[in-house]
């Protein structure tokens, strides 16, 4: 009981609850074993913990609980850490202001007169304001996407003085002088092939360059079209990804996982044998597992493929891959299914459903 095949499985043990008699379960074990084995199998393990996390749910006869719980587990916490990669964002350094936002411009881009450069209002905006309750009516009804990382930079409007293929290969060299790191360059058309008939090679097209410098990214695009009324060159600085961001993200992540399973564990509890309570619960359990999973299964993807596809110095934001504040109003909606999921379970049990006590012997 006490080697090390003993230590194994009463690990394995601590997914039953206390009242499961954990030591007669590991006896048992022990005995059936054959001579000579010094752990447990994989069938066994994975046995041990399926039964032993249905038993803890308070559904030892549900085939489903535990993937129920592991589910709602994982979906809770990695919303749990997008909230807390927003809270990490709040340690990041300001954007530059306007006089050191032209000094940065002149230094990698020297000769060019940019226009509207003007302080940024705040690090995350909307329609180029601070999130506020007036912006509740856009986040909820279909302009959640408006809501991003904002930067502070300018344009450069015209006929450019020289070709663009030669203004983006001297931005390029003037960038790896003065310490940045350049990532190659993605050219794309400006818009899609309208017709037909359609001409492809007749479409315009601008280039894009990203670098990156400490905690300070660059984004210059390049029209390759330019006229007289159109703009020519753009360069936008934004702040890279703060160092705080992954380790709050993690424990927030971590402390979200573990209090939805906690609280699904209370609630099927609570539940158990409610004919009337247990359905709702399960009924509003069902759709808010639907509203959380189904914006994430659908924006990873996307999101993945996008950042594939173009570098990026620093990742978006962990929220925009779980396809957030796009579809918040499922979010809400959902996160309202689950607290009143919670209010149901936290009722008491009416008088005909309880339990009669029996006197010991």
């Amino acid at each position: 009981m006490t080697g090390p095949l003993a230590r194994r499985y009463r690990r394995l043990l601590f997914c039953y609850p206390r009242a499961h008699r954990r030591d007669e379960l590991l006896a048992t074990l022990i005995e059936a074993t054959p001579p000579g084995r010094t752990r447990p199998t994989v069938r066994e393990a994975a046995n041990l913990i399926r039964h032993g996390l249905r038993a803890r749910l308070g559904r030892p006869a549900s085939r489903t609980v535990a993937a129920w719980a592991v589910l709602a587990a994982i979906i809770s916490g990695v919303f749990a850490a997008a909230f807390a990669t927003r809270a990490g964002w709040e340690t990041a350094e300001p954007l530059p202001r306007a006089p050191q936002t032209r000094a940065m411009l002149a230094e990698v881009l020297p000769g060019q007169d940019f226009r509207g450069i003007e302080d940024a209002p705040a690090m995350f905006v909307i329609y180029g304001q601070p999130i506020s309750w007036a912006a509740a009516n856009d986040m909820l009804f279909g302009d959640g996407a408006e809501y991003a990382l904002d930067g502070v930079g300018g344009a450069v409007d015209g006929i450019p003085g020289q070709s663009p293929q030669e203004t983006l290969d001297l931005t390029r060299q003037r960038l790896r002088e003065t310490g940045w790191t350049v990532y190659r360059p993605t050219v794309r058309d400006m818009y899609e092939c309208i017709g037909p008939p359609c001409d492809p090679s007749a479409i315009p097209t601008d280039a894009t360059l990203v670098a990156r410098r400490g905690n300070t990214t660059l984004t210059i695009q390049v029209n390759f079209e330019s006229a007289v009324d159109t703009t020519f060159l753009t360069a936008i600085f934004q702040r890279a990804t703060p160092p705080a961001v992954y380790p709050i993200a993690v424990v927030g992540g971590f402390a979200g996982a573990v209090v939805a399973f906690l609280l699904f564990g209370w609630a099927s509890r609570r539940t158990d044998g409610r004919r009337l309570a247990g359905g709702a619960v399960t009924t509003l359990f069902g759709v808010t597992m639907a509203l959380w999973w189904a914006p994430t299964l659908f924006a990873v993807p996307l999101t993945a493929q996008h950042h594939l596809d173009e570098p990026h110095p620093s990742w978006h934001p962990m929220w925009e891959w779980l396809g957030q504040p796009t579809f918040s109003l499922l979010f809400v909606v959902g996160g309202g299914c689950a607290l009143l999921g919670l209010a149901l379970a936290a009722l008491p049990r009416p008088r005909a459903e309880a339990v009669p006590t029996t006197a010991s012997s």
